[in-house]
This record gives structure tokens, C-alpha cells and sequence, in this order.
């Protein structure tokens, strides 16, 4: 039998809040760009599903910034795990994000009262209709959302910060951050996988009739492996980008631009 897998589903969410997927969230990139050994992503960057809903990390955070209402969370997950392994302090300046990279540092805009904060993503969540963001209980309060509840916000990524300027768990706030060049590397476009290598060969081959550089490559994991199909092989970001969106004109919904 053939099994078509476009994306693999993980499941890395905070227990406590109540999944609720939200489709018109947008996001200003959403192509993973970053290169990794063996083509593996690390694991906070993995596709997950949560209460039949799926979501896909981001794999960097570069010109991010979204609209939408913000939340908190405080005492009652005080001492617990977040999504990273860190344990979860409502008195740091932290926050839960359904796609960011965890490690994240976004700057916050109330825009209701213009109060403004730094916070770093370290977890997962919120998973309720319209939010956004779930802040620590110490970010909430700067902000002023702690009385209210939620208020809207606007969030803007900072970058990921650099060893020893606030990139520990403890660090109140970032100083420097790590410069990256998110846009020149090795891309291409994955149009499906396969558990069957036959199965993958057949359709590269079909492929290959139609478009160059097409080809395979070996992925594995705790369910077994699978054969990658891809297309095109691009020095930089937008080229990839338009390749995988002529794709997915052309048919390929689920194609996804991944650097190799």
C-alpha cells in the first residue's frame, strides 16, 4: 500500500491549555532555511498535532510579526515542564507561542494601553480561538493584561539571542543577537514521502519528466523510514520560494520549500 506523508505530526504542546486551531493566523515566513545534519530538524521545530489540528513550527523567526489577542498563564502551571524542558517560572519573562522557534525573543505592543515587553518563547500554546500569545504572569503585568485577562496585541521576533546576552533561562531580557544570513544556502522543494522506496522511485522518475534535479533523499524516525521526494536544488530563498508555489499551481498542495 502506498502511505503519502507531507508532513510528520508530533505532538509537543502544553497539556493544560485547550487546543483550538485558528486558520486565519498568518505569518511573514514560513519556508525552513536553516541547514541540519542528516536533514533531520531539531525537535521544537517538528510538524505536531494537537487535539486533530496541525501545526508547523517555523524554523526561524526573521521579519515575524502578527496581530492578534493575548493571554496569560500563571500559578497553576508554576514548577511544570514547557515545551523546550525548561520549568515553566511565572515570574520570568516569558511566553508560549503556537509556531515561533522556541528560543524566540519577540518584543510585545499592547495596543491597547501602549505598554510594550520583551519576552522569550520557550513554550507552546495558546491553543484557544483568536489568541496568539500566551505570556508568564510577570509579562502579563507589565503589560497590563494580568486584570483584564487578554488584550490585543501586536508581536514582533527580536531574533534568537546570542550565548551569554540573554539566550539562558534565567536572563530577564536579550542584549545581542546572533546575525544569519536567512536567505542564501542550499534549497529545494519536498512534494511527498514514502515508506516504500519503490514507490518513491516510480514517482521521481515521474517527476524527472517534467523537472531537473529531481530527487530522493532517506529520512528516519521512531515509525520506520521514509523516502523524500524533491524537486529543484536553488542557492537562495525566493527562487525556492516561487518554485514551490509553480508546484503547487501545478498540482502538489503540499509542497514546502527545505534546506538542504
Amino acid at each position: 500500500m502506498v502511505i503519502f506523508v507531507f508532513f510528520l505530526f508530533f505532538a509537543c504542546s502544553c497539556a493544560s491549555h485547550k487546543p483550538v486551531y485558528h486558520p486565519k493566523t498568518k505569518y511573514s515566513q514560513q519556508f525552513p532555511v536553516k541547514k541540519y545534519k542528516k536533514n533531520k530538524l531539531p525537535a521544537s521545530a517538528k510538524p505536531y498535532k494537537v487535539n486533530g489540528r496541525h501545526y508547523r513550527p517555523l524554523i526561524h523567526a526573521k521579519g515575524f510579526s502578527q496581530k492578534g489577542l493575548a493571554s496569560w498563564y500563571g500559578r497553576d502551571f508554576h514548577g511544570k515542564k514547557t515545551a523546550n524542558g525548561e520549568t515553566y517560572n511565572m515570574y520570568a519573562m516569558t511566553a508560549a507561542h503556537k509556531t515561533l522557534p522556541l528560543g524566540t525573543w519577540v518584543r510585545v505592543y499592547n495596543l491597547r494601553n501602549g505598554k510594550q515587553a520583551v519576552v522569550r518563547i520557550n513554550d507552546r500554546g495558546p491553543f484557544v480561538r483568536n489568541r496568539i500569545i500566551d505570556l508568564s504572569y510577570k509579562a502579563a503585568k507589565k503589560l497590563g493584561v494580568v486584570g483584564p485577562g487578554t488584550a490585543p496585541v501586536k508581536i514582533v521576533a527580536l531574533g534568537m539571542a546570542s550565548s551569554g546576552s540573554g539566550g539562558s533561562a534565567v536572563a530577564s531580557a536579550p542584549v545581542k543577537y546572533i546575525p544569519v544570513n536567512y536567505w542564501k544556502g542550499n534549497f529545494t522543494v519536498q512534494v511527498g514521502a514514502f515508506m516504500d522506496k519503490n514507490n518513491a522511485v516510480n514517482f521521481k522518475q515521474k517527476l524527472a519528466a517534467r523537472y531537473k534535479n529531481v530527487h530522493i533523499t532517506k529520512f528516519s524516525d521512531f515509525r520506520g523510514v521514509f523516502f523524500r521526494v524533491r524537486v529543484g536544488r536553488y542557492s537562495n530563498l525566493d527562487a525556492a520560494a516561487k518554485f514551490s508555489r509553480e508546484l503547487i499551481s501545478a498540482g502538489a498542495k503540499q509542497a514546502f520549500v527545505v534546506a538542504e
